[in-house]
């Protein structure tokens, strides 16, 4: 049997309504979180090096509605909201999670977007809602090398891959920020080499793609893992796919935000974006 969307709708996990506990600027652009408290009991994060959750932000003055079982009724809330108003979320990498309390770090260029600009200013006891985990990737530990790519949004999710390789791993990480101010200690095996390249005023992701591309190649099978700015992502995709040779299941790739779009209109044509890039490569032949 179907269910009807509005059964679908109520299958939604409601939020954990936790807390900031502390917060750490670690780089020019990089503000890390860590919140915790009460309202974070129960959490557990995907075991995989992927796992995220997805921050919430509420319109100011918003009510509270609780749920039967105590926690915040996400569907009576949206419900409340006109569509202009709705709730706004954010997805983050889970840099670690110990002790009841979830670290992520966030991104912020000044009073852009949503998440960075009140990471930014976030003091202890500020409430945050998390949604989650999700999460579904993991390092291959069967092959031969890695390749990891991607721009400051994906680099918690790269630093976090890294530190789970075997210490004999080899590979490359090549890591796009806007420049030497934005680069922060990453624990990678002696074998893994690790690539910083630096924006400027350059268009996103052109040296990043660039970098990955002038690479010696790597031992087969290779385990990739390609996050950042679309466009980028796709011609990072196409060049493993098709120059490099690495298989389908050998790689992680995703557009985290695309450039001239804000996250809710990303999110809007994403999976379309996703089809046309898989049909392409179909029709070369690739599997």
């Amino acid at each position: 049997m179907t269910d009807s969307p509005a059964q679908k709708a109520k299958t939604r996990p409601a939020p954990f309504v936790a807390e900031v506990v502390r917060t750490e600027k670690i780089s020019e652009t990089m503000v890390r979180l860590v919140v915790g408290g009460p309202g974070l009991a129960g959490f557990q994060p995907s075991p995989h090096a992927d796992s995220y959750v997805k921050l919430m932000f509420l319109p100011a003055g918003t009510p509270r509605p609780l749920g039967p079982d105590g926690r915040l009724d996400l569907d009576a809330v949206r419900a409340a909201l006109p569509p202009d108003a709705q709730p706004r979320q954010r997805s983050y990498t889970v840099r670690a999670f110990a002790d009841g309390e979830l670290t992520v770090d966030v991104v912020v260029h000044g009073d852009e977007g949503v998440a960075g600009p009140w990471a930014e200013c976030a003091t202890i006891g500020d409430e945050v809602l998390v949604v989650g985990p999700g999460g579904a990737w993991s390092p291959d530990p069967t092959a031969a090398s890695y390749l990891f790519a991607g721009d400051a949004s994906a680099l918690p999710a790269i630093a976090v891959a890294l530190e789970r390789l075997a210490p004999d791993a080899v590979g490359h990480a090549v890591v796009e920020v806007h420049g030497p101010e934005d680069e922060i200690p990453l624990a990678a095996p002696a074998g893994v080499l690790v690539h910083w390249v630096h924006q400027g005023f350059g268009v996103p992701g052109l040296g990043l793609i660039d970098s990955v591309a002038a690479l010696p190649p790597l031992p087969q099978p290779v385990s990739a893992f390609v996050h950042g700015e679309a466009g980028s992502v796709r011609e990072l995709r196409r060049h493993l796919r098709n120059e490099r040779g690495v298989a389908r299941d050998q790689l992680s790739v995703s557009g985290y935000w695309r450039l001239g779009a804000d996250d809710e209109g990303w999110r809007a044509t994403k999976r379309e974006w996703l089809a046309t890039i898989e049909q392409s490569e179909a029709a070369a032949g690739l599997v």
